[in-house]
């Protein structure tokens, strides 16, 4: 090479150099991002990683079949119940698309199943038949103030004839005395007979107690000169007689304010079997966020929720009857917050959390304790930190369910706050004069934080977020799981989807953690563009299931009665070091009342395992349930489906 040759080379080389450096410094960001996830995700693919942090994968559904999942509950068949109703969709609402899926996650396969109606934030509990119990839903949505072109709200009809009920149908015109202004009901109402009262002693009449009725009523024009602003008494036009001496309506403001979402009163069975819905009578009150929580004697205990008009149900709880398909009111009335975490306790009574989904008064109802159903009788729970961030927070029955210990975790101020707990608290209902104390703190204030109890008694906690429904971009994507014998939590590997509103996850038959859901109120950090509801379906397999095998349990009876025996076959027999009947899950708004894991005592003899069912029915509800068996490193095998009858 000459020496002229060496240098035209030499310059080509400075100059393509000082190229690639200006382009380097001008994509420096990109090439740094791109290298940085590409790294990321070599790490978080090598089996060393997995095998201590496990890993998460996302599952997106074909588009026709993709909708906004609110709740979700795992079948006895294996298969996923995926029920979007309209899925917070006011253009869904108002076309009557209803929607819900059947996913079995084994096969891949997915199916539409006509809804019946818009179980848009309806309750949900599992039956001892298997079929799953679904109660309330939408009647309305909310209307923002801005949005609404009618004055409206709520009217009090009274009924002073003690001989018999009166019944208004929709349409009916309430006129004020005063202010002289129609307004119109929208739904029919039945007013009851109103009660005569007598001095117990000396027998002597002391009138009556008219019958109520509550209707929601609105203006027969738009505009804000049809608005009330102070209590009138109304006539109730077309009554004539006795029936216009003794009916009459009484409101307060009728206005232009937001209002709120409005429940049905519908109810069904969905049948894992047939995969369809079952109409059952409809619930006494209407409601829309309510709790179904199972009781003693296997019946339902329906509670709260935003009855027709959009009031919180004033404490009128019920009960329905799985064999007559009935609901009666309970003896008496008590309050709470919607979507309230009610669990049934060993000893047949209710344990409330203080979790809540947000609707109501922030000083009703809202105070942890046990409450006797019969009697009636409350007793507060103490300690509890952070008490005043209990909504959105998320409560979890700890394994073995026979200690019959909950963790609280995180939550959020009343409605729309902004402020979130770090927390999580703890209490034990078996101690002498049990009172909250506080576990492991979170990395941030979290709400909607979404908690699985695995079948190796450690709690997996993700997602979640720390301003209210995503604000500001600050949902978690972060995983911790929770190891209840030694009170700590450790950080796993990190979801690749944020969760927040509406969101949930579910215990899988393998082992595995099926999470869904999402509703962001904003899709950005200064809050500016609209939020988009999250579809995707995210799937952790969680470090237990990345060891070099697991054992096997085949066979054994498809049902074992309280109490009683059943055998099963295992190839690692010898290895069994904890047997677990955990009841599947049935998931919304951070709350699942179904989901404990109870420990079995078992006993092996050569590649058999026998293992026996507890007696306690209030322990061990009626139903199907999953059977794993982990071996001497924890990790568990497939699960086997039970029933207790």
């Amino acid at each position: 090479m000459t020496e002229g040759a060496g240098r035209r080379r030499a310059r080509r080389l400075a100059i393509g150099t000082a190229v690639v450096l200006a382009l380097a410094g001008m994509n420096g960001p990109w090439v740094y991002r791109f290298s940085t996830e590409q790294y990321h995700q070599y790490k978080i693919n090598r089996p060393e990683y997995k095998a201590e942090n496990g890993h998460w994968e996302i599952v997106e559904f074909p588009e026709e079949y993709r909708q906004n999942t609110i709740h979700a509950a795992l079948l006895h068949t294996g298969k996923l119940l995926l029920v979007a109703g309209s899925g917070n969709n006011q253009d869904n609402f108002d076309a009557k698309r209803f929607d819900t899926r059947i996913w079995d996650p084994v096969n891949g396969t997915i199916k539409k199943v006509p809804t019946p109606k818009d179980l848009f934030c309806t309750g949900h509990t599992q039956l001892a038949n298997g079929n799953l119990l679904i109660a309330g839903g939408t009647k309305r949505y909310e209307k923002l103030k801005g949005d609404v072109t009618k004055a409206g709200g709520l009217m009090i009809v009274h009924n002073e004839n003690p001989d018999k009920p009166i019944t208004l149908p929709a349409g009916t015109k309430f006129k004020g005395r005063e202010n002289g202004r129609t307004f119109v009901s929208k739904d029919p109402v039945v007013v009851e007979r109103a009660t005569k009262n007598f001095d117990k002693k000396t027998g002597k009449f002391l009138g009556n107690t008219p019958g109520l009725g509550r209707i929601y009523v609105e203006a027969q024009k738009r505009g804000a000169k049809y608005e009330t602003g102070t209590q009138d008494n109304y006539r109730i036009q077309g009554l004539t007689g006795v029936d216009a001496r003794n009916t009459y309506g009484i409101a307060q403001k009728l206005a232009l304010d937001k209002k709120d979402f409005q429940g049905i009163r519908d109810a069904f069975e969905f049948d894992p079997v047939a995969e369809k819905y079952i109409k059952v009578d409809p619930m006494k009150e209407a409601r829309w966020y309510p709790t179904l929580t199972t009781l003693s004697d296997g019946k339902v205990l329906s509670v709260s929720g935003l009855d027709d008009i959009g009031q919180l149900v004033p404490g009128k709880n019920e009960v329905f009857d799985p064999k007559a398909r009935t609901w009666t009111y309970t003896p008496k009335e008590r309050q709470f917050p919607t979507y309230p975490a009610l669990f049934l306790m060993q000893n047949g009574k209710i344990f409330y959390s203080g979790s809540n989904a947000g609707y109501g008064p922030d000083d009703v109802g809202r105070e942890p304790g046990i409450w006797d159903v019969r009697s009636n009788r409350f007793t507060k729970l103490p300690g509890l930190s952070d008490p005043k961030l209990m909504e959105t927070s998320g409560t979890v029955l700890l394994a073995p369910a026979q200690d019959e210990r909950f963790m609280v975790i995180g939550g959020g101020g009343v409605g729309e706050s902004r402020l979130s707990s770090r927390r999580t608290r703890i209490v034990d209902l078996k101690a002498d004069g049990p009172r909250f104390v506080d576990g492991p703190s979170l990395a941030e204030g979290t709400r909607y934080p979404q908690a699985s109890v695995l079948p190796d008694d450690t709690v997996l906690v993700s997602g979640g977020s720390e301003d209210y429904r995503g604000r500001g971009d600050s949902n978690i994507l972060q995983a911790r799981i929770y190891h209840p014998d030694t009170n700590t939590f450790d950080r796993v590997a990190d979801p690749l989807v944020g969760r927040n509103y509406h969101s949930g996850s579910i215990l899988l038959p393998d082992g595995r953690v099926m999470f869904f859901g999402s509703d962001s109120l904003y899709g950005d950090a200064a809050n500016t563009k609209p939020g988009k509801f999250e579809q995707r379906i995210e799937i952790y397999t969680p470090p237990y299931l990345y060891r070099d095998s697991r054992p096997s349990l085949s066979g054994g009876p498809k049902t074992i009665p309280r109490g009683g025996t059943g055998t099963f076959t295992s190839r690692q027999a010898s290895s069994i070091r904890k047997v677990r009947l955990m009841r599947p899950s049935a998931s919304t708004h951070v709350t699942d009342v179904d989901q404990r894991s109870i420990a079995l005592d078992y006993t092996v003899a050569g590649d058999k395992v026998t293992v026996t069912v507890p007696k306690n029915r209030n322990l061990v509800q009626g139903g199907w349930y999953m059977l794993f068996a982990d071996d001497d490193r924890g990790t568990p095998s497939e699960a086997r489906w039970v029933r207790v009858p």
